[in-house]
């Protein structure tokens, strides 16, 4: 539960344009999509396509690290990383099955993003479901491992000789044309209210200089 009296005093050490900034931003925000990246090594990528989350209103962001650790860029990513929640799988010898069966545990169906056969197109995508789209490496793509544990794949048409999509390109195409489908739906997508709150706490209280000193004299006074 957040303590709104907390929040009340910390919102005080806050510009009311900033705090009407981040409501607006909120209202935005989804946690009906999420977005997997499973071993990218290239910091600009990752940064990429974290900075896409951030402007398409994804809250979560999952990082498989099975072979690479995963690295931000701040000149990529233009800060957009402070406003977002990660969740990293590093601990085991292989981290997809974690990350996919936990995220199947939180009610999200695990979609990997390939010009797969069975691939369903982008524009034809069922937006109804809780969703975790899958990017993979660089290089390789997806894992045997993701694929298999997936419970669909999606496919961007492409009509040129090149077969492929950076990642953080194809990230941000598919992001854009989701996001834009659900939201003209009449899908709950929205964050519930206690999500609401207890990220606008977070993102006031990483505003505040010293919050830390704050935060203690709050609670000394309030004893």
């Amino acid at each position: 539960m957040v303590d709104l009296e907390l929040l009340e005093y910390l919102e005080s050490f806050v510009s009311d344009k900033r705090k009407e900034t981040f409501k607006k931003v909120l209202s935005q925000r989804t946690k009906h999509f999420t977005v997997v990246l499973e071993d990218l090594y290239q910091k600009h990528n990752t940064s990429a396509v974290v900075r896409s989350c951030d402007i398409f209103g994804i809250q979560d962001v999952h990082i498989i690290e099975n072979k690479y650790e995963s690295y931000m860029s701040n000149q990529v990513g233009k800060g957009s990383q402070k406003w977002m929640d990660f969740y990293r799988y590093n601990q085991k010898q292989n981290n997809t099955s974690d990350c996919i069966d936990e995220l199947k545990s939180q009610g999200y169906q695990v979609i990997v993003t390939t010009p797969h056969n069975d691939s369903c197109i982008l524009e034809d995508f069922d937006i109804s479901k809780k969703s975790a789209f899958v990017f993979g490496v660089e290089k390789e793509g997806v894992s045997e491992l993701a694929m298999s544990k997936a419970d669909g794949f999606l496919k961007i048409p492409m009509v040129g000789f090149t077969e492929s999509l950076n990642v953080s390109v194809a990230a941000a195409i598919v992001l854009q044309s989701l996001t834009a489908k659900l939201k003209a739906s009449d899908k709950n997508w929205q964050m519930s209210e206690e999500e609401v709150t207890k990220k606008y706490l977070d993102w006031v209280t990483l505003s505040i200089k010293d919050v830390d000193r704050i935060k203690e004299r709050f609670y000394k006074d309030k004893k």
